[in-house]
């Protein structure tokens, strides 16, 4: 069994009044078109948000092919850290693959290949050669890093990356994502701008 756990709880800031994890892309509210990207590779959806986009969440998910389920911010407004934790919270299975809500352009291929390095470790993160690390498209040992959100959150520290510190993971260098994936996968929407260019590409 496997679990992604889609990350929407963030506050869209750049994005005008409107969520965009539930704005239309090309026909289709965009959290589902992440969705329904990783729908070959996985057993059950969870998804984070606040409760204030709960409703509309359900929405956008309804029909979906597999089990969805919805997990409440414990610490609203906590960063995507916070999030994190309490999406793997709610995971059964031992490992989640953790993908944002702005990421439409992910790669099935890619998840697969993630869930193949994470195995016998605490999670596989990309590491692309600008040394930013993809922690928001990453599998992880789900109790393994909710423990280790939860350790940050408590000293303090709001970045993954501090939890990162605290399991034992494999990085994913940039020409082994290039073997699996184009770098697109990594492509995130922030802004409305980003968005009129990617619907686009959906239509």
């Amino acid at each position: 069994m496997s679990t992604a756990v889609i990350i929407a709880g963030g506050r869209s800031t750049r994005f005008g009044d409107q969520d965009k994890a539930v704005a239309d892309l090309g026909g289709t509210p965009m959290i589902r078109r992440v969705a329904d990207a990783v729908a070959e590779e996985v057993d059950s959806v969870v998804i984070n948000c606040r409760a204030d986009q709960r409703a509309a969440i359900k929405s956008a998910m309804a029909g979906y092919d597999a089990p969805v389920s919805i997990a409440e911010d414990e610490r609203p407004d906590a960063g995507p850290t916070a999030g994190m934790m309490t999406g793997l919270r709610a995971v059964d299975s031992g490992y989640a693959f953790v993908v944002a809500c702005d990421m439409p352009f992910v790669d099935p291929s890619f998840v697969e290949f993630l869930f193949d390095r994470a195995a016998g470790h605490d999670g596989a993160v990309p590491l692309l050669d600008d040394g930013w690390y993809q922690t928001t498209q990453a599998v992880y040992r789900a109790e393994a890093m909710a423990d280790a959100c939860e350790r940050a959150l408590d000293a303090g520290e709001r970045k993954v990356l501090a939890a990162l510190d605290r399991i034992e993971y494999v990085t994913v260098e940039e020409d082994a994502v290039r073997d699996h994936a184009d770098l697109q996968t990594f492509r995130n929407l922030n802004t409305n701008e980003e968005f009129d260019e990617a619907t686009a590409e959906f239509e």
